[in-house]
């Protein structure tokens, strides 16, 4: 692009960095014998009936823009499965809002709520998108270092510490991706305290909520006093095996489900019907598949984490998702030098810690996604390569 044109693209736009997932696995396309532990992917295919229910709204002609909202059936399936689940409980009709992926309905919240300068607190290492949807809103990111002493939960002091009069919004990400991290109930309703003492609104992004694999999964929103300002994000990408189908969903007060709304009906205007048609597959009839998955994922976790602190690379016992995050400090090489040499000299791929923010520097993140098998190959290489270093 001549500097001509470069000139005319937006500063904020020009500031945000490519993902660091996408930029190191850029390197790994077209390399032959590739055991990858990167991209955070299920390896399952979408359970069959979820797949023949996107079909047959084909077949019957379901081609059609939905409600802005999303389906209204699907709204109540996910209120059912909200309030069985979740202990949350939301309004069919005004509090859920169906959107293309977690994704764009982290964005629509931001932009529904940030002011230019105000400050949006998150906990790292993180989700590679939360700061720069952050700053592409014009809000300020605010990141709390979360450490393997305390399995990278985030804690309510931490969280009140970073507090400024320009702070609004709180994001959290339980299970995490990239570590695997959980939080207690009690740890939450800290936090919960916090957010209501200063007047925060909560995005909680719970997306790896069904592959919660000890103790129970609970949901800042359900707790007293939370459900008027939290915004509570979920979709069907990771327990459904659904990815490609970007389908996720919004629920709050109907206030703000309202302003996100806006920015939805003008921007995507609904999500796809077809994707609709299926998730609504996935939460009548999903619920076997999805625990079958997460079984599979378990074993996967035990294994590779024990392979890891076996080699050396020091490894907490990620409690959810399907991310292992080993320490590779003690041989003093950067994190994304670690990995192209583990790539380079014994072909596996993981990537860098360093992608998911500064405090991630001095990790890799494995994703187990992927056959045990393969992961056995994966944890000999690796093995191999820290035993040259």
């Amino acid at each position: 692009m001549s500097d001509s044109i470069n000139t005319h693209i937006a500063h904020h736009v020009r500031a945000i960095p490519r993902s660091g997932i996408r930029e190191f696995f850029d390197l790994v396309q077209g390399q032959k014998d590739i055991i990858s532990l990167g991209v955070g992917e299920p390896d399952f295919v979408t359970p069959w009936h979820i797949r023949e229910s996107a079909i047959y709204a084909l077949e019957r002609g379901k081609t059609s823009y939905t409600s802005n909202l999303g389906l209204l059936s699907l709204r109540e399936e996910i209120s059912r499965h909200l309030a069985k689940h979740f202990d949350v409980h939301y309004d069919a009709k005004n509090q859920i809002l169906i959107a293309v992926g977690v994704s764009e309905a982290l964005d629509l919240a931001l932009r529904a709520l940030i002011n230019p300068g105000d400050e949006i607190l998150y906990h790292e290492p993180c989700y590679v998108s939360y700061s720069p949807s952050i700053a592409l809103a014009h809000g300020k990111p605010v990141a709390i270092e979360c450490t393997a002493a305390t399995e990278f939960a985030v804690t309510a002091e931490a969280i009140e510490k970073a507090i400024t009069p320009r702070s609004k919004v709180l994001i959290l990400n339980f299970p995490t991706n990239p570590t695997g991290g959980t939080m207690t109930r009690s740890e939450l309703e800290k936090i919960a305290a916090v957010a209501q003492r200063h007047n925060l609104v909560v995005l909680t992004d719970e997306i790896y909520a069904e592959l919660t694999f000890e103790g129970e999964h609970v949901s800042i929103a359900s707790l007293p006093g939370m459900a008027v300002r939290t915004i509570f994000l979920h979709g069907f990408s990771k327990a459904y095996a659904m990815t490609g189908f970007r389908i996720g969903y919004a629920c709050g007060p109907a206030e703000l489900i309202e302003a996100m709304m806006r920015i939805h009906q003008y921007s995507m205007l609904c999500a796809s019907i077809i994707s609709q048609e299926a998730a609504l597959e996935a939460l009548r009839n999903g619920a076997t598949a999805c625990s079958s998955m997460r079984d599979q994922y378990k074993l996967r976790r035990n294994f590779i984490v024990k392979a890891f602190n076996e080699m050396g690379l020091s490894c907490h016992l990620p409690r959810g998702s399907f991310y292992a995050f080993p320490s590779i400090k003690k041989w003093g090489l950067s994190s994304k030098e670690f990995a192209l040499r583990l790539l380079n000299e014994e072909k596996v791929a993981a990537v860098p810690g360093s992608a998911f923010g500064s405090s991630g520097e001095g990790y890799l993140r494995c994703c187990f996604a992927t056959d045990l098998n393969r992961i056995e190959i994966a944890a000999e290489r690796m093995a191999r390569f820290v035993g040259r270093l």
